[in-house]
């Protein structure tokens, strides 16, 4: 007979959907991040005198700090729970917002970004993801899209708040109030998070995944690998919009305010995106989602080539959001259903990173180009080729696990 307060705290319990909502809060506000400076960005280029690429550095060292701390916070996470790094990470906020409202130069600004706010908001990512994959058992995919759509979820609620701060205060005190919102929340809620998974959840999760990795015949160390070079390459093509789309309008004459709505746009319906990938995965499996978030993703950047126009940039741009939103967490979702469980945190953390990488490599690289060509067209056309690599691999990976899968769950899955 089980124990009512044990059974409270199983996987897929209302404690562990709670856990799931309070984490959505904690990863809205530690995200903000990876979207301030991609707001500020003109203001930046206009307050230093530099070309873009040099206004793409800080959020280039941003990505380069968040990759970091996603193998760092999940290391953590692994060993002493997820407390202490959402603690950790709103410290870290917290002085990175201050010193970059400080900086005086450049160079000032792109070193609080690399080595607090790109660490600090990496709390509010994969650790938590992670976290909550070993609360979730049938809906493991839709919880862990969940969590994930804090990042987006900031994406939409930051840029507005930030294009208001700028236009009536300014970007350094617009930088102090960031820093005092993410103490003010973050540092409340981490107590909340201080309950961990049972041993027997843990001991399940482990032999699934031995067994559904022995069946895919790869060992951990190969899969990883693999999915670290998919990421890398999904992420680069990903940035071309998310990064330099306020910049792109700034430049066809309809203003920043205007790019700033289409990132939020691009960003609410990545949720929506998101939230509906988890439904599939948990239905057809992590690889078969990824492989077709890639494939829509390809699509949606093609389309970039051929619109321009104020309307169309919105519509594509809502195009873009919602194939390519479910993308990044499908990784994680790979990661449970093949990787050891007790090394969720630093596995996810580490693909994670290099997702980030190919982020900062992918915003600073589409800078360079527009800096050579004056024109993004060559850069959109960068964005397709690294889309195509990854889903050469990915699809790959799917083919692979569909021919590992039982005759009868391939029966199942078609009657569904």
């Amino acid at each position: 007979m089980s124990h009512p307060a044990a059974d409270r705290y199983q996987p897929d319990s209302p404690y562990a959907w709670l856990r799931l909502a309070v984490a959505l809060v904690i990863g809205s506000v530690a995200c903000v991040g990876s979207w301030s400076v991609v707001v500020v960005l003109p203001a930046m280029q206009g307050e230093f005198d530099t070309l873009r690429a040099g206004a793409s550095l800080p959020y280039t060292c941003a990505m380069l700090g968040f990759g970091v701390g996603q193998i760092v916070m999940g290391r953590v996470a692994d060993r002493y729970g997820i407390t202490v790094p959402i603690v950790v990470g709103a410290l870290l906020l917290g002085a990175g917002y201050a010193a970059a409202g400080l900086s005086q130069s450049l160079w000032q600004f792109a070193a609080a970004h690399g080595l607090l706010i790109g660490m600090g908001s990496a709390a509010g990512f994969s650790p938590l993801i992670s976290d909550l994959s070993h609360w979730f058992r049938r809906h493991r995919g839709l919880a862990v899209v969940c969590g994930a759509s804090g990042s987006y979820l900031a994406g939409v609620i930051w840029p507005q708040v930030i294009t208001w701060g700028l236009a009536n205060h300014g970007w350094r005190a617009t930088h102090f109030g960031i820093a005092v919102a993410v103490l003010v929340i973050m540092l409340p809620l981490a107590p909340f998070f201080r309950r961990q998974p049972s041993a027997a959840t843990f001991a399940a999760a482990e032999a699934k995944s031995a067994g559904a990795r022995g069946d895919l015949g790869l060992s951990a160390g190969q899969l990883q690998l693999l999915l670290c070079i998919a990421g890398f390459a999904c992420c680069v093509a990903m940035a071309m919009p998310q990064v330099h789309i306020v910049a792109y309008c700034g430049d066809l004459g309809y203003g920043v305010a205007r790019g700033a709505e289409m990132l939020s746009l691009m960003m609410l319906l990545g949720i929506i995106s998101r939230i509906g990938s988890g439904f599939i995965a948990d239905r057809i499996g992590g690889a078969a989602t990824l492989a077709l978030g890639s494939l829509m993703q390809g699509v949606a950047l093609f389309l970039y080539l051929w619109f321009d126009g104020l309307q169309s940039l919105y519509v594509v741009s809502g195009i873009f959001g919602l194939f390519q939103g479910g993308i990044v967490p499908m990784y994680a979702v790979v990661i449970r259903e093949y990787l050891p469980a007790k090394q969720a945190g630093v596995r996810i953390g580490l693909v994670m990173s290099v997702t980030v990488l190919g982020m900062a490599v992918g915003g600073y690289l589409s800078g360079v180009i527009f800096d050579y060509f004056s024109s993004y067209r060559m850069a959109f056309l960068n964005g397709l080729a690294w889309n195509l690599v990854n889903l050469s691999v990915v699809c790959w990976l799917m083919l692979r696990a569909r021919r590992a899968a039982p005759p009868a769950q391939l029966a199942a899955e078609a009657g569904r």
